[in-house]
């Protein structure tokens, strides 16, 4: 295969802007062939900018599947159907990547991941673009290579993804149960829970507080704290929400051999030039410093937007093209979506229980008070899907 035949099946706000990097040439080895949406808005705007590139248009997603027009689909859809789709889609021979969340509970995921498994012949990912970032990949070679130690704890408070009424108010699944499946963990977070396990692990327990529409007319979280353990001895906090303004971007990790700072477009490491544990086991001074050295990197106005442009979704995109044509290893693998999926149902849990929850927990419990949440929602929500 020389060129990947793409279906995009939801071409809102997300799908709209992926089918513009295809035909504004930015997906290499690739065209775009067909999409599929509902919406009949968003039917006029494929008749008036896709259609005349040649791009057919379905307005249901098995039609365009077995349409025979396209070779791999890109699930762009609302986060419920994301795992339904993908498995029509890798049973009918597709190559498939989806948006993120990989879904909304991790029982659907794991149905989706097992089809996967069954079918090696076909590339499976997911658009986690975050991972292309320079900061994040040099943070996971440092974790890696050993560089940076036994991590002692990871923090991470993300606050920065501000939402006014307005945005809740624009949608009508927005800010809901039954439309979203959640709030801000499960719209604005997912790529924060997946760089948080992809460079600490995971967890095998969570403790969390989530409080539901603050200062917000909305059903789900807005504003959350976690504290995670780790089977090591690690520790783990996780703060986000979307009613600060203007919010902070601050990823700590400490390790045994220093210590990691992502804050927003820069990254500091405090690399010591002996472990704490070594230095430890000798020092006889009362109050002394460890000797260490810094290492700095910055992503610049240029480099974000070049990073925005050229990297990210784009480069997730090529990269799959490229595992589907040249077998190139996935930056994002749709396999790993279960793992920040499985802290965010598990916050989730925690929250509504109030207990502590041990990580694997019960899948049908989850589901279990979910649903309560959205017969909750339909019977006497503030705002309905």
């Amino acid at each position: 295969m020389n060129k990947v035949r793409f279906g995009i099946i939801g071409i809102g706000k997300m799908g709209s802007q992926h089918c513009l990097r295809f035909t504004n040439g930015l997906i290499k080895n690739a065209v775009l062939t067909a999409v599929c949406d509902i919406s009949p808005e968003r039917k006029k705007w494929a008749e008036e900018k896709l259609a005349p590139k040649g791009v057919a248009f379905f307005d249901d997603y098995k039609a365009l599947i077995d349409s025979g027009l396209t070779d791999a689909v890109l699930i762009a859809t609302p986060h419920y159907f994301h795992p339904v789709m993908a498995i029509y889609a890798l049973e009918h021979g597709q190559h498939t990547l989806i948006e993120k969340p990989a879904g909304v509970y991790t029982k659907a995921v794991r149905e989706m991941n097992e089809t996967a498994a069954g079918h090696p012949e076909l590339v499976f990912g997911i658009m986690y673009n975050q991972r292309t970032n320079k900061l994040y990949r040099f943070a996971k070679e440092l974790v890696e290579s050993g560089r940076l130690g036994t991590i002692k704890r990871i923090n991470w408070i993300i606050t920065n993804w501000y939402r006014p009424q307005a945005y809740y108010d624009q949608g009508g699944w927005r800010g809901t149960w039954s439309g979203e499946g959640g709030g801000v963990l499960i719209n604005q977070c997912p790529h924060q829970l997946d760089l948080f396990q992809w460079l600490g692990g995971m967890p095998v327990s969570v403790t969390a507080h989530a409080e539901v529409g603050k200062n917000r007319n909305i059903n789900v979280e807005n504003d959350v704290t976690a504290f995670m353990e780790y089977a090591s001895g690690a520790t783990g906090v996780f703060i986000t929400s979307t009613h600060d303004f203007p919010g902070t971007n601050r990823l700590e990790i400490d390790a045994d051999k220093g210590k990691l700072v992502i804050d927003g477009s820069k990254l500091t490491f405090t690399e010591l030039e002996i472990s704490e544990t070594e230095f430890n086991a000798t020092n006889k001074k009362f109050m002394p410093r460890i000797p260490s050295r810094k290492i700095k990197k910055r992503i610049g106005l240029l480099g974000q937007a070049k990073m925005f442009l050229f990297e990210q979704h784009t480069g997730i995109l090529n990269n799959f093209v490229s595992a589907i044509i040249n077998k190139t290893p996935l930056i994002a693998p749709g396999a790993d979506g279960i793992k920040g999926l499985t802290i965010s149902n598990a916050i989730h849990l925690s929250a509504w229980t109030g207990e502590k929850v041990e990580i694997p927990f019960d899948e049908d419990k989850f589901i279990a008070e979910l649903e309560k949440r959205k017969a909750e929602e339909k019977e006497n929500s503030k705002k309905r899907a």
